[in-house]
């Protein structure tokens, strides 16, 4: 097979799809490697590590999509690039399909056979979503301990305080991955957290793991306003896999919390948890609603994009030796996470979290693909 990687285009997203290391392992199981020229600058990867490991540079993104079986990305599709999709071409990438129709359309209009990231099921566990949950999970208490300061319009509350100054108050809703890591981060630092789940086996492992400084909490109305009443910083971490994500926190709860409050909706890949949010990018991360800051930067790892792209990359290789060794078709046969990965097959919806997020048809991934 003829896989090929174009560099990122998205607002300030550094990762890219292939590593030397893929590239290697790629090219060792006999198929071709195209890399559009400059594609892992952004990652500290230079064109010549590539070229060491059997890789063809091309010198644009329109040759490598023209040449290529499988594309393997990092984020979606943008419009500018929706023309360079071919019909029965792999796209191997996220695409977050529930929180953008045009997106959707465009796929389908094209006839991609879409395999998202963020769908690969392994059991319960979701081993492609897991390292970029895990990058914004501890960016999102960074990222809100920045815009706490006052200097960036935040509450001026340092989030571990200092002697005889109490820490600052962290809500985190969701006890999933991306809630786990920012757990961790604000408790290392000394930070009064709270986590809000409504799995309680989850609350009690939390409880187990994190440490004394972290309560947990079951998420219902009036604790989720008991715990926006004393927040500094509030990080959405609510995840439905494949469709649009609850809205948990609804406008009118914006005026519970104190101003200059932090929210960083990391759901926001899939629509966001806050009703009140909209997506943001790394050039111009945040907004003020109401007195409270809204950071939704849909690539957050991005900013971290060599480890982010590393850490990716040592997921998504196996899957996508899979796809390239056996095909689609074969492979959703064969394993049933990359099955569960199949978002689109040649026009036509076969993730149900997509077609029922816009009311569209849906069919089985087995009765597309035989």
């Amino acid at each position: 097979m003829k896989i090929g990687c174009t560099k990122e285009i998205k607002d300030n997203e550094n990762r890219v799809g292939l590593t030397p290391n893929s590239v290697h392992a790629y090219k060792d199981a006999g198929h071709e490697v195209f890399i559009e020229q400059g594609a892992g600058l952004g990652s500290a990867i230079e064109d010549e590590e590539y070229v060491a490991v059997g890789a063809k540079i091309l010198s644009t993104a329109d040759e490598v999509w023209a040449v290529s079986d499988m594309i393997v990305k990092v984020k979606e599709p943008l419009p500018v690039e929706f023309s360079k999709m071919r019909e029965n071409q792999v796209v191997y990438t996220y695409f977050h399909f529930a929180a953008d129709k045009v997106l959707t359309e465009a796929c389908l209009k094209q006839k991609i056979i879409a395999v998202a990231y963020e769908t690969v099921q392994d059991g319960y566990a979701l081993p492609l979503l897991k390292p970029m949950s895990e990058v914004a999970g501890r960016m999102a208490l960074l990222m809100g301990a920045y815009y706490s300061a006052k200097t960036q319009g935040g509450r001026g509350r340092l989030p571990m305080g200092v002697t005889g100054v109490a820490p600052a108050e962290i809500v985190i809703l969701g006890g999933g991955i991306v809630g786990t890591n920012a757990a961790r981060m604000a408790a290392g630092l000394g930070a009064k957290v709270t986590i809000l789940d409504i799995n309680l086996n989850r609350l009690e492992y939390l409880g187990e793991v994190l440490g004394p400084n972290v309560v947990t909490m079951y998420s219902d109305p009036v604790n989720l306003e008991k715990s926006l009443k004393i927040a500094d910083i509030v990080i959405g971490a609510v995840l439905i896999p494949g469709t649009i994500a609850p809205k948990v926190v609804k406008t009118s709860h914006l005026k519970l919390m104190k101003p200059g409050a932090v929210i960083v909706d990391v759901a926001i890949d899939q629509g966001g948890c806050f009703e009140s949010s909209r997506a943001t990018t790394h050039s111009d991360p945040v907004y003020v609603q109401d007195g409270i800051i809204h950071y939704c930067v849909v690539n957050m790892p991005g900013a971290y994009a060599r480890t982010s792209t590393y850490a990716l990359t040592n997921a998504t290789l196996p899957y996508g030796l899979i796809l390239a060794n056996m095909g689609v078709e074969r492979a959703c046969r064969e394993s049933h996470a990359i099955k569960m990965g199949l978002n689109m097959y040649k026009g036509v919806i076969t993730f149900k979290g997509v077609a029922d997020a816009f009311n569209m048809d849906y069919k089985t991934p087995d009765s597309v693909i035989g």
